[in-house]
C-alpha cells in the first residue's frame, strides 16, 4: 500500500483520532469479522488538491495501519463533467503522493446492478417515475420548517413505473423529461429523505461506457451501493455528507446486502487558499493562473511543480490530524513541513537572483580555481561537488551597501567578508553608470584565507554566496507568494466585490537574468534544491537546454517554528 506499508497496527491504549478509534473498536469487537476495507472515491471531474490529500492519507493510512485494503474508485456517474484525462491525472497524483491501491474500480462498472436494484425498489412500491421539472421538484420539497408536497405522479402503479423506467433507459425521452425518485417521506425533518432523485436522463457519451446509457444514477443512490458491492467496511467521507448518511443507510436497508458504516470527518481548509473545485476552475478559465499545475494552485500538480514533496504533504496531513469539526489550518505549518523535509534531502547550490559583478582586482586574470562544496550538511551520503572560482564573480546586489546602517554586516567600502568556501575579501570601491547605479564592486582578496578562515584568527561577520561569472549559467527564477492576499478569502470579500478581489496581485515575480552555478545547468525537472541563503527551489518543466527555470518553493525563514515557540 506504500507510503509506509510496514507501520504497525495501533496498540490498545494508543491515542487515536476519532475515526481510527471507531475502526480499532470494530476490530476488537469482531465487527466485519475483523476486516478493514476503505476506499478513496473521487469524481473524475477535475484535479486533486491538497484537501484530497488529507482524505487519501486517511483512507489509505487506516487500511495500512489495520492490515486492511483500500480501493481506488471513481464515482463516474455524471458524463457531462467527467473525462478520461482526469482519471489518469488522479491515478498519477495518488501514486505521486506515495500510495498504491488494492483494487481499481469505477461506479460505471456497476450501472447494470444499480439499475436492477432500482427496479427492485419500484417493485416494492418505494420508487416512482416523476414527470415534474427539476425546479418544481425542488420547490415542492418544502423548507426546513415546512413539509414538502407530494408529486402528483407519486401514486403511479408499479407496472406503470417499471414501464416508464425501462423506456427512460431505452432513450425514449429527452433530458429532463422524467426522473426516478425514491418514495420515502415528504415530511421528513432531513430534507435529503424527501423523495430524492435516483436517476436522471442525460443523453451524453460516458468516458468509459460510451452511449450505452442515457440514464445516470445520482451520487446518493450510487455511493452506498458501490461501497456495498466492494465490501467496504468503513466509508469515510467529509463532513458535508453527514446529512446524507440517513439516506445512505435507507437505501442499503432496502436490500439484503452488505451495509458499510459511513463516518464523516472535517475537511481540510488552509489559510490564504480556496479549495472549491468551482472556484479553482474559475481561476483557470479566467486566466488568473497559468493552468491546473500553476505553482500557486493548491492542486497536487501545482504543489509538485512548486517543489512540495509528497513526504512533506503527508507530514502536514498528519500534523493537522483528523477532527469532527471544521477548523482553518495554517499555511505556515504546511511550509514548515516542506522545509523540514527539504532541509534533510535537498542538495545545496549557489544561485544569485539579483546579480551585481564583484571584481577581485588582485586575483590572477587567468586564475582557474575550484572549491569543494558540501551538497547537504544534513546528509553526509550526499557527498560534495566542486564549484569554479575566478577573478570576476556574481553576488547579490542586496549584499552590498555604500553607506550601510549600523546593523548591516555584509559588504561595504573598507569592510571584509567571507566568500562561501573561498576567501576573505575587502571592498575597495565601485563602478557606476551614468545614472549612478552600481555596475561593479571592486575588492581585494587575502590568498592566505583559502577555505574562508584567516591564519591570524581575525573574524568577519558575514559570509556571502557567489557564482563565478565565467562559468555561470543564466536562469529564470519565479518567486511565488500566496495566491490570495487575505488569510480567509471567503470572509474578506470587499463590499460590492467578489472573492476574486482578494487575489494577491504580487503572487508571482519573474527574475529573468539570475546567475547559477554550472552544476544546475541540466538539472532534471522537479528536482529540488536549496539555494544557499535564499530558499528552496524546484526545477520547472519549462526549462530548456542551457536555460533552466526554477520555482521558489518556500523561503528559508520558518514562521511556523517561531509561532510555535511563541505559543508555548
Amino acid at each position: 500500500m506504500s507510503a509506509g506499508d510496514a507501520s504497525p497496527a495501533p496498540a490498545e491504549g494508543d491515542r487515536l483520532d476519532f475515526v481510527r478509534q471507531i475502526v480499532a473498536d470494530d476490530c476488537r469487537s469482531g465487527k466485519w469479522d475483523g476486516a478493514v476495507v476503505t476506499r478513496f472515491p473521487p469524481e473524475p471531474n477535475g484535479y486533486l488538491h491538497i484537501g484530497h490529500a488529507k482524505a487519501i492519507c486517511l483512507d489509505f493510512g487506516i487500511a495500512r495501519e489495520f492490515g486492511g485494503r483500500c480501493n481506488m474508485r471513481f464515482d463516474d456517474t455524471n458524463p457531462t463533467k467527467e473525462e478520461a484525462e482526469y482519471v489518469q491525472a488522479i491515478l498519477d497524483d495518488v501514486r505521486w503522493l506515495g500510495f498504491a491501491w488494492d483494487g481499481l474500480y469505477y461506479a460505471s462498472d456497476y450501472f447494470e446492478r444499480m439499475y436492477e436494484l432500482a427496479c427492485e425498489l419500484i417493485d416494492q412500491g418505494k420508487a416512482y417515475v416523476d414527470d415534474l421539472p427539476a425546479d418544481q421538484i425542488s420547490e415542492m420539497r418544502g423548507t426546513l420548517t415546512s413539509p414538502g408536497q407530494p408529486s402528483p405522479y407519486r401514486e403511479r402503479s408499479v407496472a406503470e413505473n417499471r414501464d416508464l423506467f425501462a423506456r427512460m433507459r431505452a432513450g425514449e425521452f429527452p433530458d429532463g423529461a422524467k426522473v426516478l425518485r425514491a418514495r420515502i417521506d415528504m415530511a421528513a425533518p432531513n430534507m435529503n429523505l424527501r423523495d430524492p432523485v435516483m436517476y436522471r436522463i442525460i443523453h451524453a457519451a460516458h468516458h468509459r461506457q460510451g452511449d450505452a446509457w442515457c440514464i445516470y444514477p445520482t451520487y446518493d443512490w450510487a455511493h452506498g451501493l458501490e461501497d456495498a458491492i466492494e465490501g467496504v467496511t468503513h466509508s469515510i467521507c467529509t463532513l458535508e455528507f453527514e446529512n446524507h448518511r440517513p439516506l445512505y443507510d435507507w437505501y442499503l436497508d432496502q436490500f439484503a446486502i452488505h451495509h458499510p458504516q459511513q463516518i464523516e470527518f472535517a475537511p481540510l481548509n488552509i489559510t490564504y487558499t480556496v479549495l472549491s473545485k468551482r472556484k479553482l476552475l474559475e481561476l483557470v478559465t479566467g486566466g488568473h493562473v497559468a493552468g491546473w499545475d500553476d505553482p500557486r494552485m493548491p492542486t497536487l500538480r501545482g504543489l509538485r511543480r512548486r517543489g512540495f514533496s509528497p513526504e512533506a504533504i503527508r507530514d502536514f496531513c498528519a500534523q493537522v490530524g483528523v477532527a469532527k469539526y471544521p477548523a482553518l489550518s495554517e499555511l505556515p505549518l504546511l511550509e514548515h513541513c516542506v522545509r523540514k523535509h527539504l532541509n534533510a534531502t535537498a542538495e545545496r547550490r549557489m544561485a544569485v537572483l539579483d546579480p551585481v559583478r564583484l571584481i577581485i582586482d588582485n586575483y590572477p586574470e587567468d586564475g582557474d580555481e575550484e572549491f569543494a562544496a558540501v551538497n547537504n550538511p544534513e546528509d553526509p551520503a550526499a557527498g560534495s561537488r566542486t564549484v569554479p572560482f575566478g577573478r570576476e564573480l556574481w553576488i547579490e546586489r542586496e549584499d552590498f551597501m555604500e553607506d550601510p546602517p549600523k546593523k548591516f554586516f555584509r559588504l561595504a567600502p573598507g569592510r571584509e567578508v567571507r566568500l562561501r568556501y573561498a576567501y576573505l575579501v575587502t571592498c575597495t570601491g565601485v563602478d557606476k553608470d551614468a545614472d549612478g547605479r552600481i555596475t561593479a564592486i571592486h575588492c581585494t582578496y587575502d590568498p592566505a584565507t583559502r577555505g574562508g578562515s584567516a591564519p591570524d584568527g581575525r573574524k568577519v561577520k558575514a559570509t556571502l554566496h557567489w557564482v563565478a561569472a565565467r562559468s555561470a549559467v543564466t536562469a529564470e527564477v519565479r518567486l511565488y507568494e500566496t495566491l490570495f492576499a487575505a488569510e480567509n478569502p471567503a470572509q474578506a470579500i470587499p463590499e460590492g466585490g467578489t472573492w476574486l478581489d482578494t487575489l494577491n496581485p504580487t503572487s508571482k515575480q519573474v527574475l529573468a537574468a539570475c546567475q547559477v552555478e554550472p552544476a544546475l545547468h541540466d538539472a532534471a525537472p522537479f528536482t529540488r534544491f536549496q539555494f544557499e541563503r535564499k530558499g528552496y527551489f524546484c526545477v520547472d518543466p519549462d526549462s530548456t537546454a542551457g536555460r533552466p527555470v526554477f520555482n521558489r518553493t518556500v523561503t528559508l525563514r520558518d514562521t511556523w517554528a517561531k509561532l510555535s515557540k511563541a505559543g508555548g
